[in-house]
């Protein structure tokens, strides 16, 4: 499998290059190199899931190394100027559990990296994707894999070794002052633990689809408010509505910044008439999609303080609908946090956090704190219908020296949950870039 995924990558780019042959042809000036930019990430990971009760095994344990190279070239000169992006990497197993089969497991190995034959986690992983990409003006069209999307209505998950990528076609559009117009389709995802593409899912769904399609932009509307409006479909499963506004307001000495966020979801094809496979998570919703979801955050930051409140709602039979594929998915929720999304049908819950900058102390430290309590989701009879989460990280970037530039995160989670089993969750993470170009 991987070496059909790689093969059909070259292939991807050896098709690109006669036309940026015709391009530097038909121009005095070339910028493709020129412009071109080039990073090499590294990133060293112990993750420890610590389960607390319930059955099976106790812990997730792994420790690795990933390696990012991520480059992204200039345009080649002329009304229509093409490029190419390359995103590649690589992790490496410094330490994990022994398998899945194992009945008498204390660790449980796959979080950070894929299972072998033998269902141990393999010593190595690797993929490469490529990306053709154009642009005429402020539009620019991307097509290819590597895909790395950051939207209200679809977000990839980076919280492991590697991230996970998505392959489709993207285009972005700033003809416009002050406005962005995005318009996109994925076909296939790529999770942070492996090397394959697969179809596209719903929690709850097991018939992968290969058509997610997003359409939106985001409106600047004077100095202090940004609006935003999206609308996707995920092919026989749901589609959705998604309107938000960030606005930023001094006030005394500091300044409060309002996150409002709504999102309408509903059952399309293969869901809606009830085919099996399809179904959405929900206690009572028999697998149709069928939720709102309404929340607002404030954020005062004063100084190097910032103190927040928020609070966000769950209406409807279904859970929060939003792709994913399974092996890690991340939800544009204010409640999306380091173990538990509080997406629930019905679910209410209450966000604090206090973030603290040391700048003036000890330059490149920092320090948040984040508390969630949900209830009231709807659960079989008999069952509670409360959870609540803790988050703690610290974080201390080098400022000078032969180190400078390493970044350390320290980050530690406690879940406590009528619906799930508790757990307490530590990750270390070693950061550094290398700019190459």
């Amino acid at each position: 499998m991987r070496k059909t995924l790689i093969a059909g990558s070259v292939a991807a780019a050896v098709l690109a290059l006669p036309t940026l042959s015709i391009a530097q042809t038909q121009n005095n000036g070339f910028s493709f190199v020129d412009d071109a930019k080039a990073t090499l990430g590294l990133r060293n990971l112990y993750f420890n899931g610590d389960y607390r009760e319930g059955d099976g095994y106790s812990k997730d344990e792994e420790w690795g190394q990933g390696f990012m190279l991520d480059f992204q070239s200039g345009y080649t000169q002329g009304p229509i100027g093409f490029g190419l992006d390359v995103f590649a990497r690589s992790g490496i197993r410094l330490d994990s559990g022994s398998r899945t089969s194992k009945a008498d497991r204390s660790r449980n190995p796959g979080t950070m990296f894929p299972l072998d034959h033998d269902d141990s986690a393999v010593s190595e992983f690797s993929q490469i994707d490529f990306a053709a990409k154009a642009k005429v003006s402020e539009t620019e069209l991307k097509i290819g894999r590597g895909l790395q999307p950051s939207l209200p209505v679809l977000t990839r998950n980076d919280g492991r070794l590697l991230p996970q990528t998505y392959s489709g076609a993207t285009l972005t559009s700033k003809e416009i002052d002050n406005l962005t117009l995005r318009i996109g389709q994925m076909d296939e995802a790529s999770g942070r633990n492996s090397t394959s593409h697969e179809g596209l899912l719903l929690g709850g769904g097991s018939e992968r689809v290969n058509k997610f399609q997003y359409a939106g932009g985001d409106a600047q509307l004077g100095d202090n408010l940004v609006a935003s409006y999206y609308f996707a479909k995920l092919k026989d499963y749901y589609k959705q509505h998604y309107l938000g506004a960030v606005h930023t307001l001094d006030l005394g000495a500091g300044q409060l910044i309002t996150d409002l966020r709504y999102f309408d979801s509903g059952s399309t094809g293969a869901n809606d008439s009830g085919e099996a496979g399809y179904a959405a998570r929900g206690v009572y919703n028999d697998g149709e999609v069928d939720n709102r979801a309404m929340s607002a955050m404030f954020t005062y930051k004063l100084s190097n303080h910032g103190l927040g409140l928020g609070y966000q709602k769950m209406s409807g039979d279904s859970d929060f609908a939003y792709l994913n594929n399974g092996g890690g998915a991340t939800a544009y929720l204010i409640t999306d946090s380091q173990i538990n999304k509080f997406e629930r049908a019905g679910e209410k819950t209450w966000v604090g956090q206090y973030s603290y900058n040391f700048a003036d102390l000890v330059p490149g430290l920092k320090f948040s704190a984040k508390y969630l309590r949900g209830s009231d989701f709807d659960v079989a009879p008999g069952e509670g219908d409360k959870e609540w989460e803790r988050n703690l990280r610290l974080d201390y970037t080098v400022q000078q020296g032969f180190l400078k530039d390493l970044g350390v995160s320290l980050r530690h989670a406690s879940l406590r949950s009528d619906a799930d089993r508790d757990q307490d969750q530590v990750r270390v993470y070693l950061t550094y870039n290398f700019v190459l170009l």
